[in-house]
């Protein structure tokens, strides 16, 4: 079973590709957002792990169940369910400039990938808890994975 990763150049650059193939107008398959929007909630969910965004504090429950997943989607390998909720601080219901959108998407993913390659990546998640540098290029290449899918992608 193949385990990607943001780490590995190949991943990382299959993401880059099908994030250059989604266009303003590509319908999503679920969900209410547009494509400028994913795009935008994208970068931010990268940025909690250049810890340029801060995620609020959660109870012991959201925590357990947050660290249960991580362990789950570890060991099965799969993917994140369409219209699994998220923190309200990375929710983007707002107008998004797509073409900005796309390059701050990409701009991001390079930093993460300089600060994954410089050892710099936090060691705790508020929803997934205890972190490594693998436990972030897994998760954060399933939750690309999983919004490109929500494009067709």
């Amino acid at each position: 079973m193949v385990r990607k990763s943001l780490h590995n150049s190949i991943y990382f650059e299959e993401i880059v590709q099908r994030i250059s193939l989604l266009t303003e107008s590509t319908p999503p398959r679920w969900g209410k957002m547009t494509a400028s929007q994913m795009l935008k909630h994208c970068d931010l969910v990268l940025q909690v792990a250049l810890r340029q965004v801060e995620l609020p504090e959660i109870n012991i429950i959201f925590r357990t169940i947050g660290v249960v997943t991580k362990v789950e989607m570890q060991i099965f390998n799969n993917g994140i369910p369409p219209n699994m909720p998220t923190f309200q601080k990375l929710i983007v219901n707002f107008e998004c400039d797509f073409d900005e959108s796309k390059t701050n998407l990409l701009n991001t993913l390079n930093s993460f990938r300089t600060a994954s390659e410089n050892r710099n990546l936090p060691d705790r998640h508020r929803l997934f808890g205890k972190m490594t540098e693998k436990d972030w290029g897994f998760l954060e290449y399933k939750h690309l994975d999983h919004h490109l899918k929500q494009f067709n992608l």
